[in-house]
């Protein structure tokens, strides 16, 4: 039986290995210039998949992405530079489709919410560990005297009712 499981792991470990080792980019996309493919392919990493969110356009096999690829290639053809077309999807987009996107004021809470995390944990971390107890109240009179009475008599002839 573990015999059959182990079997079953390793089948479904390979599959998964082999899907990831695929490539996005369909042969019908490829350019037949390599100089210009490899710009396609440079630029495409770049960019942030929109349905993803976590894959550059490159690595993405969603429709959208497969057309941004597209619409990349079709901009290298007709000879426009990769800052144009990044600017082109930037203004389509916003700054969201950029895997690294430029550190400028719409983009400070991107950049420095990580710190601030680590910074509003740090300190409360030091709040909760940085607490001394507090001191109970000192015993009145009463208090005193009622444990000085308890601490003279003998164990075993105290009550239950006499605290």
């Amino acid at each position: 039986m573990t015999k059959k499981i182990l079997s079953l792991s390793f089948a479904v470990a390979l599959l998964l290995a082999t899907q990831a080792l695929t490539w996005a980019v369909q042969p019908n996309e490829i350019l037949s210039d390599p100089a210009l493919e490899a710009r396609a392919r440079a630029l495409s990493a770049e960019l942030r998949c929109l349905v993803c969110q976590n894959e550059s356009i490159d690595e993405s096999h969603a429709d959208l992405a497969r057309d941004l690829r597209l619409l990349i290639r079709e901009r290298i053809v007709q000879g426009q530079s990769n800052a144009e077309i990044r600017d082109f999807l930037v203004s389509r987009y916003g700054d969201f489709i950029l895997l690294n996107p430029p550190f400028k004021p719409t983009t400070w809470l991107l950049w420095l919410s990580p710190v601030m995390i680590l910074l509003l944990g740090g300190w409360a971390i030091m709040q909760a560990t940085g607490r001394r107890p507090i001191p109970p109240a000192p015993l009145t009179a009463d208090e005193e005297r009622q444990l000085k009475a308890l601490q003279s008599t003998p164990p075993s002839s105290r009550h239950s009712g006499d605290v």
